[in-house]
């Protein structure tokens, strides 16, 4: 849709807005869980006959406003709880689809959420994970994308749009600096405005931009002192003020606890009975309406409010509904298989692989729950799949989100898959519940293949990096049984791993999704080349990030929480690269089955950088590289920055030349007094990366000076 059809879309909200009464207007600025968790299954202001969901706001029929339907939708069209038997496809963790680096393919993942959706009733996805991972403990990192502005921001404005373009509404979240977990509603992420803007707040720019998102969601906590929902600078002064967004701003569910908020620029209250649960209150349903009469809430104000939310409605298309579309499950199975396929990331691999399981006789298969399936992460984002779940087991917590942290198993199993692509070997699986037995197994067989998991997810941060539940303990045991040992991790952060020397390949699989048994299967075989990227850094430990104790930890749940991210801008690998540490792997590391090099590299400057580069598949097999294009130097000193990437999949011989350009604002530096993007002129040195610190290729032009706004 173009810009002025979203003029002409913005003109008609307004019009719209000046035929409604308050109570019609106030009504839109609120929306309703299809299940309290205070009472009832129904909440009683749900008419009945509505499909139940996360999200219910009436509209108003008699101005063509229909009414808004929300589903959580990171990985799927989540439906916890609101209706009995629903199903939907379960994609892979995001940071799985991060690790592609593929826009395309995060373009085609977002259109597969949007029809899904629609074919369900739902018009609004809690959709667009935008925030960085900032912190390799934290619980949600595997929803997010990458801990760097560009590729996060790129593939979720993907994403967006993919959702949007199937007239449905998608959200970016969640806005911002909501980086860990532990005790989120109380949590104070504090950090510099210039380091914010560089860093957080330029991926939420760049989603926005690519994606035109009808809605943001704002995080749980607290942005230098004041909490995100009720944050004016954040909302008011840089997402409305300086980027234009026109679309509406939802808080996250149990995160307005004042109708104040209204006033710092949040436009709707989102699942009022959270806040019930969590405040007392429902600030917008009872404080709201009273501010309004006595003139504590301007007029203004709430016809601004509504008038964005029917904004973004009209602009999406949502008063004019097509027939909701039939869904090609098969179809839809095959974008998951690829997800996985192109974001599962070979880390180490000296030669064991791809041909050591097809040349193997015996193969051991132990632990990971293998014979039943693949994890997927815990929370709101966990997808019910067509058949249900191969099985659910409750771990618990404390906490409201204790009740949903539980070990959820996808019907993809990676030991089933295996016997199906390799017909005619001996495949014997161990549980690895004891490191004794599982050694007796392995010691028998040619080949050992060790799936370790770590559940992580939503209302929790990770108190180390260790595997849980003595997997690192039960590695050891199987590869001094066994030195022919490969390692399948399915987890959504880094982990820590002692036994790295003794294993012979390492396979970091992500939380898969619902074809992931087949997908991990594919790699370890060799009939799909391996081509994902890293896209967080692994550290050696904790004593090599900016927090090696991660304030709050383990505190009691309420209590106040204040995290300082001294890191500022230099998040992921730019820090890694400007306190020289090497990590275990760094960021934009993979392997493959076949070879690629860089060659003829040539850099134009002037009001902004362009390389261009050859890259040729040097090996026997087809496969794909990710050129990854980074600023190394720049005026006033050294400064790693990725700049551009691309994804090159080539046959054997072939070759490509590619040109990348760089966004401007990862030159230059933002500048707080003038609140505007300053590059300063003079020599920029860049390189061609295999990673962030393995560059293939350097080169250098002078740049014009300019200022800028965006």
């Amino acid at each position: 849709m173009t810009r002025s059809e979203d003029g002409d879309a913005y003109e008609r909200a307004r019009a719209v807005e000046e035929q409604m009464t308050d109570e019609e207007r106030l009504s839109l600025v609120t929306s309703v869980m299809g299940t309290n968790p205070m009472g009832p299954v129904r909440d009683e202001r749900i008419p009945e006959g509505t499909p139940m969901s996360a999200g219910y706001t009436p509209g108003v029929e008699r101005l063509g406003v229909p009414p808004l339907l929300m589903s959580d939708a990171s990985l799927g069209v989540t439906n916890p709880g609101y209706r009995e038997g629903d199903t939907a496809t379960a994609l892979p963790a995001g940071i799985c689809l991060g690790a592609t680096f593929n826009t395309r393919l995060a373009y085609t993942s977002g259109a597969m959420l949007g029809r899904e959706a629609a074919s369900r009733g739902f018009n609004v996805q809690l959709a667009g994970g935008v925030n960085l991972a900032r912190e390799v403990r934290n619980g949600r990192n595997f929803e997010y994308l990458s801990e760097d502005p560009l590729l996060s921001g790129l593939l979720a404005g993907a994403s967006v749009k993919g959702i949007q373009d199937q007239k449905v509404i998608s959200t970016v979240k969640h806005f911002s600096l909501n980086c860990n977990e532990t005790n989120r509603h109380w949590l104070d992420a504090r950090i510099e405005e210039q380091a914010h803007r560089e860093s957080d707040l330029l991926a939420f720019q760049i989603a926005i931009e690519q994606g035109r998102p009808g809605a943001v969601m704002t995080g749980y906590n607290k942005v230098n002192g004041a909490y995100a929902g009720g944050n004016h600078h954040l909302i008011t002064e840089v997402l409305k003020g300086d980027w234009k967004y026109p679309g509406w701003v939802m808080s996250d569910w149990g995160a307005t606890p004042s109708w104040e908020f209204a006033l710092a620029g949040l436009d709707q209250e989102s699942g009022v009975q959270m806040d019930r649960l969590m405040w007392k209150s429902e600030p917008f349903v009872t404080d709201l309406p009273a501010a309004l009469a006595d003139g504590r809430l301007p007029r203004e104000r709430l016809s601004d409010m509504v008038r964005r939310i029917l904004g973004s409605m009209f602009t999406a298309g949502l008063d004019t509904p097509d027939e909701p579309p039939t869904v090609d499950i098969d179809a839809h199975r095959d974008i998951v298989l690829d997800t996985a396929r192109q974001g599962i990331v070979l880390l180490k691999n000296d030669g064991i692989l791809p041909h050591g399981l097809n040349q193997a006789d015996r193969i051991a298969v132990i632990g990971g729950f293998a014979q039943l399936g693949v994890v997927a992460g815990t929370g709101s984002s966990a997808v019910t799949p067509p058949g249900g779940f191969a099985a659910v087991m409750k771990i618990g917590g404390p906490g409201i989100m204790g009740l949903a942290r539980n070990l959820y198993l996808l019907p993809s199993s990676p030991l089933a898959e295996l016997k199906k692509a390799l017909p005619g070997k001996r495949i014997d699986f161990d549980p690895g519940m004891n490191p004794a037995e599982a050694a007796l197994l392995a010691e028998k067989a040619d080949i050992a293949v060790v799936f370790a998991i770590r559940v992580e997810g939503e209302g929790f941060d990770m108190a180390d990096l260790s595997l849980p539940w003595g997997q690192d303990t039960l590695i050891d045991a199987v590869t001094r049984a066994n030195p022919n040992t490969i390692v399948v991790l399915q987890t959504g952060n880094p982990v820590a791993m002692p036994w790295l020397d003794q294993v012979r390949a390492i396979v970091q699989a992500w939380y898969p999704g619902q074809a992931g048994g087949q997908a991990v299967t594919d790699i370890l075989t060799g009939a799909i080349n391996p081509s994902g990227r890293l896209p967080i850094t692994f550290p050696r430990s904790l004593d090599q990030t900016p927090r090696p104790q991660l304030p709050g930890l383990g505190s009691d749940w309420g209590t106040a929480t204040t995290i300082s991210y001294d890191e500022g801008a230099e998040t992921g690998h730019r820090w890694y690269a400007a306190h020289g540490h090497e990590p275990l792997f760094a960021f934009g590391h993979g392997l493959s089955y076949t070879t690629f090099e860089h060659s003829e590299l040539a850099v134009t400057g002037g009001d902004n950088l362009t390389a261009t580069m050859t890259v040729t598949n040097t090996g026997s097999r087809a496969g794909a590289d990710v050129v990854q294009l980074y600023l190394t130097d720049a005026p006033d000193g050294p400064r790693l920055r990725l700049l551009a990437f691309e994804r090159v999949e080539l046959e054997p011989g072939a070759s490509q030349t590619i040109q990348l350009r760089a966004d401007r604002r990862l030159l230059a530096r933002f500048h707080t007094e003038d609140q505007a993007w300053h590059l300063a002129p003079g020599r920029y040195r860049m390189a061609i990366g295999r990673t962030s610190s393995d560059h293939t290729l350097t080169g250098e032009a002078d740049l014009d000076g300019s200022v800028f706004s965006a």
